[in-house]
């Protein structure tokens, strides 16, 4: 059987035999990975609207970063929260409500009049966003178990069309009507895909035979293992939030024109999306340990490239580095499950989760001050060494992991 099939001659997720399992698992997937779409869409829509929020409201840069602060901050902090709320309440109710007030909390934005306003709307759909990597990534881990990896990589790569569709969407929307009534025509989509989940998402087991018995076999170095998977989810967000603030700066001391930038990046995010699917399969079939070397071996060579190279070759690079950039992650998520007890995913998923976004909160301001001190190729060098420092963590990790 594939990697990548949604169907398994075992026990259904909700009880049932046979086909029954094959409809579970593939409505679990596609709605995690539609879950995972809409909410990245919701959080990186705001990059969208700040333009408009300081028009509006008049605004300074301070007080847009604020915004953007609470909704991350809000989120990050609650995916703890949200993960005992669901083995309180289950999966399903916890992460359709948690889709109501993502929704809702953009609606609240849309009948705000002042900055503090806006702070408690997003704060508000921030919290509710809280609610969808640690349950989702925690369904598709629980109902394919031990072949759970490639699915992850599938539900990894679902989030980057929510941010590419929704920031484009609400864009042309607020160019056929008023931006209020734009962000109460998605809020309306999110209310909907709420009912869906709470009518159609199958009850999500607590671990099956299999994965209680690798929980046994692994229950004495899980914890271990997890705290290096996790470092390595920190530097490997790091490495790629630090190129990214840097690599315009970079391209531009090679004579790149402004409108060719966003061509650029255009190309960096869809290599990333492209890795993020691909390495997942990967992982299954080389090891972790093989693609993790690859990957930030691949990145660190190719951050010096492109520093180093011609405008022209560099640009070639991009989409190769961004798949090098991405790719990692799907391999970390997919071994998260591997490195903690059955009844714990949900809490895995959030620690791990909450780390890679305060990293990717945190990094550019810590390359940001270092550029400031030794220019932007240093910097740049800077992340490339980065990622090279996972690769002494990563045969660290390898007896750890069941399959490497």
């Amino acid at each position: 059987m594939g990697l990548f099939s949604i169907s398994s001659p075992t026990t259904d997720v909700t009880g049932g035999p046979g086909q029954s399992s094959s409809v579970s698992r593939a409505r679990v997937l596609w709605l995690s990975c539609t879950a995972h779409a809409l909410h990245d869409g919701y959080t990186d829509m705001m990059y969208a609207l700040l333009p408009v929020w300081q028009t509006e409201f008049g605004l300074s840069y301070g007080a847009l970063a604020i915004l953007r602060g609470v909704y991350a901050g809000t989120m990050a902090t609650l995916q703890l929260p949200a993960g005992r709320l669901a083995r309180k309440f289950g999966t399903r109710a916890t992460l359709a409500v948690g889709t109501v007030l993502a929704a809702l909390g953009y609606a609240a934005a849309g009948i705000s009049g002042t900055l503090l306003g806006l702070c408690v709307a997003l704060a508000i759909s921030g919290g509710g966003s809280s609610t969808q990597h640690p349950l989702a990534s925690g369904a598709v881990s629980r109902v394919y178990g031990r072949n759970a990896r490639g699915p992850l990589s599938i539900y990894n790569f679902s989030g980057d069309l929510g941010k590419s569709a929704l920031p484009a969407a609400i864009s042309l929307l607020i160019t056929i009507m008023p931006w209020r009534h734009a962000l109460w025509a998605v809020s309306i989509v999110g209310v909907l895909f709420a009912a869906v989940i709470a009518l159609f998402l199958p009850s999500i087991p607590r671990g099956d035979l299999s994965m209680k018995k690798a929980s046994r076999q692994h229950s004495n170095d899980s914890r271990s293992g997890f705290s290096l998977l996790f470092t390595i989810g920190v530097l490997d967000t790091a490495v790629r939030m630090g190129l990214l603030t840097f690599l315009p700066f970079l391209l531009k001391t090679k004579g790149i024109s402004q409108s060719m930038t966003g061509t650029a990046l255009a190309l960096v995010f869809i290599g990333g999306a492209a890795g993020k699917f691909v390495c997942g399969w990967l992982g299954a079939r080389v090891g972790v340990i093989g693609t993790v070397f690859a990957t930030e071996g691949g990145t660190a060579a190719l951050i010096l490239a492109v520093i180093y190279l011609p405008l022209t070759p560099a640009m070639v690079l991009l989409p190769l580095l961004g798949a090098m950039l991405n790719g990692t992650s799907s391999v970390l998520y997919g071994t998260v499950p591997e490195l903690t007890s059955v009844d714990r995913t949900e809490r895995a998923f959030a620690l791990f989760y909450t780390g890679t976004i305060a990293s990717g909160a945190l990094s550019p301001v810590v390359y940001g001050f270092l550029g400031d001190q030794i220019g932007v190729h240093g910097a740049t060098i800077a992340t490339a060494a980065t990622a090279l420092a996972v690769l002494p963590l990563a045969l660290a990790l390898r007896p750890h992991l069941r399959t490497t």
